[in-house]
């Protein structure tokens, strides 16, 4: 499989603010299903399994069952994969390019 086709699921997950709004949660400290549950009351506990099995796929999402709970910790192994694949590379042109800009506006040569 392609880093590309890898990269997928996880900009899929990342793609949902309420995913988003769970990975923060969770960048927090792991938190249990039925906690994570209660912090979003517009939607029910389906929606929120729902979302968690895409975070899950995406390998963002670990979750363990302990007793009679599932306890969902983050994985941001993916999210720095992504930033060194896609932003890093392209962080250091951009940066570049307003090096560039700063030195054409302050009127000094490269």
């Amino acid at each position: 499989m392609s880093s590309e086709s890898k990269d997928d699921p996880v900009f899929k997950a990342l793609a949902h603010h309420r995913r988003r709004e769970i990975l923060d949660l969770l960048k927090d400290a792991p938190r249990t299903t039925g906690a994570l549950c209660e912090m979003f009351p517009g939607m029910d506990r389906c929606t929120v399994m729902q979302h968690l099995k895409v975070l899950e796929e995406a390998e963002l999402v670990v979750a363990r069952k302990e007793g009679r709970e599932r306890w969902n910790h983050l994985n941001s192994l993916p999210i720095k994969q992504i930033y060194d694949r896609w932003i890093s590379a392209y962080a250091g042109h951009a940066l570049s390019i307003l090096d560039r800009l700063r030195n054409d506006l302050e009127g000094q040569p490269e």
